[in-house]
């Protein structure tokens, strides 16, 4: 019984050779049809984001694909050489490989620690795997556990609590501060750089639908408004698309003030509500006093980045406490997983003791049939008592094999031992 995890991640790999292997949802689904051509009886699931492809297997009999054997299935699904990025392909086995997954779910294997995008993602590898019949007992098992981990992680630590991405603080600390909904405000972007879209991202995941890209270049602005929905702004609109916007996000990198004070006033006057102002560019897009008017609520780069800082310390704080859910519950699984793969000896040897012993009670019983019941039951009790103490050293002795693995070895002597039936 083997469980293995073999991949590759942002942690020992280039993102360019990530980009060379990850997968569509459509390409997972073809992977794992030839998976099952190619490895029948090996159990996978194939999670695939931008930061990590890896391939958990497991197989209750018999040996698992090597490392090289499945970068080699992965590359050659990808189109390209088993060459330099396999070698860069790590693999972990039983104990490791199950602590590895319970701390991927949980967001602590994550270039963005405690983001919570990575269990979804895990729990949609799963569900594709058994969709398409590649999983099996043994990682609907694993992959139970690794949910429930993760959920563990998040109500007992404070890990997904504490944002340590500008782009998240300034939703998650700041936008979700101001507003009780998102549903209905008109979200304004001011450049379409690539902090834009992350913090687009955090805004369009708590409900933002209604908003407008503007951007100095104009296509650059269709592209980013296309990918979420949105309308694209000439850039002489600026004016009135302040006036209309409910929370604007501004990145330009223009070098000095694109919004200064004296024109924005005469644009607030307009306005009748509560706006929210996200300044991320450097130096600022919007001239300080212009977070004085009333109604306006104004953060640099600078606000959002001290709270990132002090989020980062008090989240560090709980890793210690996140690690010991996840060696907990890994100890848990591996002695359920080593318990259930020495049941079947253990149910094979007692069960074979047992009919030996009610044989022999029954021949005794018949030579004495001038014993009561009392002293039947006594008799009884004294073979019951007999089979335990004899049956008790072999299997204390599986049982507490059972926490560090059994060999299969083992397993087999112990059948062969006692001639154990199938």
């Amino acid at each position: 019984m083997l469980i293995q995890v073999v991949g590759c991640s942002h942690h020992c790999t280039p993102l360019e050779a990530l980009e060379r292997l990850t997968f569509s949802p459509a390409e997972t689904r073809e992977a794992l049809d030839r998976w099952r051509r190619v490895f029948p009886g090996v159990e996978a699931v194939l999670l695939s984001t931008c930061n990590r492809i890896e391939v958990y297997a497991a197989a209750e009999q018999g040996d698992l694909p090597d490392v090289r054997q499945i970068a080699a299935f992965l590359a050659r699904f990808r189109g390209q050489e088993a060459t330099a990025d396999c070698e860069r392909f790590y693999c972990r086995q039983n104990e490791e490989a199950v602590g590895h997954l319970f701390a991927v779910a949980a967001s602590l294997n994550s270039m963005v620690l405690g983001e919570p995008q990575i269990l979804a993602q895990v729990k949609r590898a799963y569900q594709t795997a058994a969709e398409h019949n590649a999983t099996g007992p043994l990682l609907h098992a694993l992959f139970q556990a690794a949910i429930h981990t993760a959920r563990r992680v998040a109500t007992e630590t404070t890990i997904h609590q504490r944002r340590v991405s500008v782009a998240s603080v300034a939703v998650a600390d700041f936008a979700r501060g101001l507003f009780e909904r998102f549903d209905d405000k008109h979200a304004l972007v001011i450049g379409a750089g690539k902090m834009a879209e992350e913090t687009l991202r955090y805004l369009y995941e708590e409900g933002v639908r209604s908003l407008s890209v503007i951007n100095r270049h104009l296509e650059r602005a269709v592209e980013l408004a296309a990918r979420w929905g949105g309308q694209a702004i000439a850039w002489k609109e600026l004016p009135n698309a302040l006036a209309d916007a409910d929370l604007i996000v501004s990145t330009t990198g223009a070098g000095k003030a694109v919004v200064e004070c004296r024109h924005f006033a005469t644009i607030d006057a307009q306005r009748h509500r509560p706006l929210l102002i996200l300044d991320l560019a450097v130096p600022r897009d919007f001239e300080p006093a212009i977070g004085e008017l009333p109604d306006v609520y104004l953060y640099s780069l600078e606000d959002l980045q001290e709270v990132c800082r002090r989020n980062r310390k008090e989240r560090d704080k709980e890793l210690p406490a996140a690690y010991r859910i996840v060696e907990q519950e890994t100890a848990r699984f591996m002695t359920e997983l080593f318990h259930r793969s020495v049941w079947p000896t253990i149910e094979r040897l007692r069960n074979g003791w047992q009919k030996i012993k009610e044989d022999e009670l029954e021949r005794l019983l018949n030579k004495l049939p001038q014993l009561d019941e009392h002293d039947r039951e006594e008799v009884r009790y004294a073979f019951d008592r007999l089979v335990n103490k004899l049956l008790h050293p072999p299997l204390e002795s599986l049982r507490e094999e059972s926490r560090k693995g059994v060999p299969r070895s083992l397993l087999e002597a112990l059948a062969r031992l006692f001639q154990l039936k199938d």
